[in-house]
């Protein structure tokens, strides 16, 4: 596969490590980067994290015109990103939306995402370390459709 993997990180991500540990663990968003470059083995990837969901979007648009997938975690953006979702809707491969924490389990608030409906998969409550099955799961269905 020569077209990279997108993975994209939404707010608040940047403070994986000492953010509620008790819900997102200990995995610092460099160490989250590791675990996917890894996964990746000699797959390109761009790996990266906004607080802004513009700049998200732009993301989207550049994964779209040079991605072979993409794995997202919008964060808090999830529940309510119309521009997030729409962007995606673009894509022409596969998607895995992901979660860090499982949002089912959690407040009644987390328990509807706008991009769960255009994605290709969705992941949540694996932990930090889930981004490699995530990785390994969008290499394989990129190279099977």
């Amino acid at each position: 596969m020569t077209k990279p993997i997108y993975v994209l990180n939404g707010p608040n991500l940047n403070r994986l490590g000492t953010r509620e540990p008790e819900i997102y663990g200990s995995t610092t968003l460099a160490e989250v980067e590791a675990i996917c470059r890894e996964a990746a083995g000699d797959t390109p990837l761009v790996f990266r994290q906004s607080n802004s969901e513009s700049e998200l979007v732009d993301w989207i648009h550049e994964a779209t015109d040079e991605g072979a997938g993409v794995i997202i975690n919008p964060a808090a953006l999830t529940f309510y990103s119309m521009a997030i979702m729409d962007a995606l809707k673009m894509f022409p491969g596969p998607i895995i939306e992901y979660h860090i924490s499982n949002i089912h389990k959690r407040e009644p608030m987390y328990h509807h995402s706008l991009v769960s409906g255009v994605a290709t998969a969705v992941m949540a409550g694996l932990g930090s370390k889930g981004y490699a099955v995530a990785v390994a799961e969008v290499k394989r269905l990129a190279t099977t459709n």
